[in-house]
């Protein structure tokens, strides 16, 4: 950050702030419990699907907890700063795609319970 940043930059009231780390905290536990639900399917699961499925489904919901994370992390940063600037929140994609995201998965999942 350079000077001319730290001079636009202006204290946020501290909710705010605190709902912004709040948020991007419940973005961390979506992360975690992606990555749980991977090894899920790995290890709980033996008798749904084939190895090389329960495979590929563990590997897409540990994928999608890396990207949750990290664009929960850049979230985070991105708001803060607008915050500080006195700035309209940027939009965001992250909401959309884990929703389209998590549906997709689930109902592979449903129709490898169904199936099997």
């Amino acid at each position: 950050m350079d000077d001319a940043d730290r001079r636009r930059d202006t204290v946020v009231d501290y909710r705010f702030s605190l709902a912004n780390e709040r948020t991007f905290l419940a973005y961390v536990r979506t992360a975690l419990a992606l990555n749980a639900g991977a090894l899920a399917v790995v290890q709980l699961l033996p008798d749904v699907a084939t190895a090389g499925w329960r495979r590929l489904a563990a590997v897409v919901l540990a994928a999608l907890g890396l990207v949750v994370v990290v664009a929960g992390y850049r979230r985070w940063s991105v708001n803060e700063r607008a915050m500080r600037r006195g700035e309209a929140l940027p939009d965001s994609w992250l909401t959309p795609v884990l929703a389209v995201a998590v549906t997709v998965v689930s109902a592979v999942v449903v129709v490898l319970v169904v199936v099997e």
